[in-house]
Parts: C-alpha cells; structure tokens; sequence
C-alpha cells in the first residue's frame, strides 16, 4: 500500500536541501529529475506507492481499457506489412510500465496474426525496477518474445521495427524559461532560511538559450514556458535506431504557437498530481507526487525532420482509435465473452476512448516514418 506522504521522512528532499546548500540552485530540469527518476526515492522508481488507477493519482489508456491495446494492435499488424512483411521486427516500447500495453498488445497478436507474433520481438524499456519485476509477472507467458532493455543502450539500427510511446515524453524533466526586463531567465530551485523549495531565477545554461534561439521564442515579461530538451534527444535517438520503421508517440501536448498564445498558458503547463487531483505545490514532497508538462508537437515534428522523420499521422487519440477499428474490435471481442459484467465494464470503457468527451480526445497520436 502507498505510504501517508504527508508524515513519512522525505529523504530525497533532505538530499536536494543538502545539495543545494553545497553547489547552490539546481536547474528546475535537474530537480525534476531527481523528483520523478532518484534510484531510491523518486516518485516513478518507489515500490511503495500506488500510481495507477483509483488508488493512484492518475490512469493511463491501457488501464482505462484493453481495447487501447487492441486496437494498436492491428495497426501495428498493417505497418508490419507495410515494413515488406519482415521474417525478423522489432517493437520497441519506451517507458512500458508494468506492462499491460505490451501484454494487450502481445496477446492480441498471438491470437489474430500468428505469423507476426512469431516474428516479433518485444524490447521493453522502463526506468523504474518496481515496475520492471511487475512487467516480467504480467508478461510471463511472453517472456519468449519479450527482452528488457534500455533504448539509450541500443546502439546498432534495427532493419525493421516501432518505437512506440505512450504518456511518457510529458514526464521527460524539463527547463523553465521566463523573461525579467526583456532578457530570458531561466527557474531554477533554491531554498530559503525555512529549508522550503523556492524559485530563484539565473542566466540560461547554452544548450537552454540554443533552443530558445532556434525556436525564435518570443515571451511577454513574467511569461514561462517550459524546454523539453529531452524529446528532442529521445527523437533524434529513435532515428537513430530505426533504420526502416515509425516512431508512434501518444501523449497529450499542442503546438508551439499553442504554448505561447493560450492566455491560461501564460505560466506554463507544468503541473503536479496527487490523488487525482491537481496542486499548485510544485516543489512540495519531490517523489511523492507525478510532475508533468504539455508537450510541444512542434519540436517532435521539427527534431523528427532534421533527423530523417517523415510525418504520417497527427491527430487526436479518439480520432485515431475510431479509424483504426475499434468499435469492430469492441464486437468481436465481446462476441467472444461470456460474462456479462465483464461484458459490460469493456463497454463502457470503449466509451473513454472513442467519445469526444472522454479521457481519449485529450490525447493526440504522432506516428513518423523513417524509411
């Protein structure tokens, strides 16, 4: 069970005080980083908390509804024959979790493309031993197929594969860039005579005002926007990688025009959730709680162009879900059911994936090719 956040030690922020008090404010990035992926005690790495689902602070699309696994499923069977029908491919999952897309996805090629799950390896990659151990129990049946490995250790091109993502970029660690008296500065965290995290403000790294430069930013005095200089990295590495395949990356963002127009916009999007619901405590309990951003599609479009990328899709997750078959899915699937209850929750959670209203249409789907 999770443990009470709110009366258990935080050591992690003991460790970021000390640091701090050594070397002086980190950059917002580094303590992001050190919040979501500490090897001991960041928030994606902890065995003792419940992320996930009701318990948790959020829910993902695999969980909400196995006919999100399904349904890429088939569409991953129509890019294998577009790939010339490989005897060997690959996918590549990044940021797996503990597994229930990669099983949703595996069983359903198992059972409707014999011939593609026998060419199918299934590379999973996850940050966090938790959820590695909780990934090989719900992947057991596969684990002929399945390998688990990191994507930054893969060094040799694959001939044919996907590198499929989903919610994972959001949670990528992050610079914040504002503007005081017409110059850009960068937030960074320091810490006051309370010991309390506080924004402090310092001249922006090179590799910040680099980006900041190539995207022509152009921010009003006390606007923010967060640099997301870790998608441009996870791109560039999946071109890389990939010498004849797509990269598929579902997660919810909106364009750069987007992040720097939309008046609610004006301080970012970055965010923090617990239980649910969202804080305005950002720098409050680091690993006890999920920090996210809005990505911005405009930098995947342009990374995945400089790196060999051509863009085939872009469009909302409902919208792609509704093409690729999932109402069909949906009857076959439950053709094939006897329970009704079981009958019934599948139902209703077709209902979050393909409404307009629903968790879904929040999302969006960018699939670039690489040939």
């Amino acid at each position: 069970m999770s443990s009470d956040d709110d009366v258990s030690p935080n050591y992690l922020a003991d460790r970021l005080r000390e640091q701090i008090k050594r070397e002086g404010p980190l950059t917002f990035r580094d303590w992001m980083q050190a919040a979501l992926y500490d090897e001991r005690d960041g928030y994606y790495c902890r065995g003792d908390l419940i992320r996930q689902g009701r318990a948790g602070d959020y829910r993902t699309a695999p969980e909400t509804s196995a006919l999100f696994a399904a349904t890429f499923a088939n569409y991953f069977a129509k890019l294998y024959s577009d790939l010339g029908a490989p005897a060997h491919w690959t996918i590549i999952e990044a940021g797996a979790g503990s597994g229930q897309f990669a099983r949703g996805v595996l069983h359903a090629l198992q059972s409707n493309f014999p011939r593609i799950f026998a060419a199918t390896t299934y590379l999973i990659d996850e940050i966090s031993a938790d959820a590695r151990l909780k990934a090989r129990a719900n992947l057991e049946q596969f684990l002929d197929r399945v390998e688990f490995t990191r994507l930054a250790d893969l060094s040799e091109p694959l001939p044919h594969g996907i590198i499929f993502s989903n919610e994972l970029i959001d949670a990528f660690p992050v610079h914040r860039v504002t503007v005081r008296g017409d110059a850009l500065k960068e937030l960074c965290v320091g810490v006051n005579q309370a010991a309390e995290f506080v924004w402090v403000e310092r001249d922006l790294r090179d590799e910040v005002a680099d980006f900041c430069e190539r995207a022509g930013l152009s921010l009003a005095e006390g606007q923010i926007i967060e640099v997301n200089l870790g998608a441009e990295e996870f791109v560039a590495h999946a071109g890389h990688l990939l010498k004849n395949g797509l990269l598929i990356t579902v997660d919810y963002g909106a364009s750069r025009d987007e992040l720097l127009t939309t008046p609610h916009r004006f301080a970012g999007t970055l965010r923090a959730f617990h239980r649910h619901q969202i804080t305005d405590q950002i720098l409050a309990n680091p690993g006890s709680q999920d920090l996210t951003t809005t990505i911005d599609w405009t930098q995947l479009i342009e990374t995945g162009t400089r790196t060999g990328f051509e863009t085939l899709r872009f469009e909302r997750l409902d919208q792609f879900l509704l093409r690729e078959g999932l109402p069909e899915i949906l009857l076959t699937m439950t053709d094939a059911m006897t329970d009704a209850v079981a009958i019934a929750r599948l139902q209703v959670s077709a209902r979050d994936m393909i409404r307009p209203d629903r968790l879904a249409a929040s999302f969006q789907v960018l699939v670039q090719r690489k040939a």
